[in-house]
């Protein structure tokens, strides 16, 4: 009885797998409508090119006025900072990086003076500690010094922007 039972369930898979498949008309009747809606064109249908000369018409560049931006937004720590290394700071300034080494914050001093930045060192205490910070640039307004920030950003993610008290 249990032999009688595999086989016919072996009988029934074999039934099933073969009635998946798919019948080579199918593909053959769909190759026979792809073939029917193809358009075929010779070159003779296309007709004889023209050479017509074509205006050239100069593009006259449009002045672009860029909107002005809203910096009231833009968070400004306020530290009271004393000169280390530097020609002078004026209201706002854009740190870029901070240092408890002196020795560490000349070095990036000099790393952004090779950039071309009137880089300058402050020392400035926060909680005890003692800070020396980089900065690259120094503005009387906040705007100013919002947009040199915004320049800065994304070569030095971490720049912000100080108010010396």
């Amino acid at each position: 009885m249990k032999k009688l039972i595999i086989l016919g369930s072996a009988v029934f898979m074999v039934l099933a797998m073969t009635s998946c498949k798919s019948k080579e008309s199918a593909y053959k009747k769909a190759y026979e409508k792809a073939q029917a809606t193809q358009v075929v064109t010779t070159p003779q249908e296309y007709g004889t090119q023209q050479n017509t000369p074509v205006q050239v018409t100069p593009v006259t560049p449009t002045q672009q006025t860029t909107p002005a931006q809203d910096y009231s937004g833009v968070s400004v720590r306020t530290e009271n900072v004393t000169l280390v290394n530097g020609s002078g700071l004026k209201a706002f300034s854009v740190v870029v990086n901070s240092f408890q080494l002196q020795s560490n914050a000349q070095n990036f001093q000099a790393t952004l003076a090779a950039k071309g930045y009137a880089a300058q060192i402050v020392s400035a205490m926060v909680d005890g500690k003692l800070f020396y910070r980089v900065i690259a640039s120094t503005h009387d307004t906040k705007e100013q010094a919002a947009q040199s920030r915004a320049a800065l950003i994304g070569t030095y993610p971490g720049a912000w922007l100080l108010y010396q008290k």
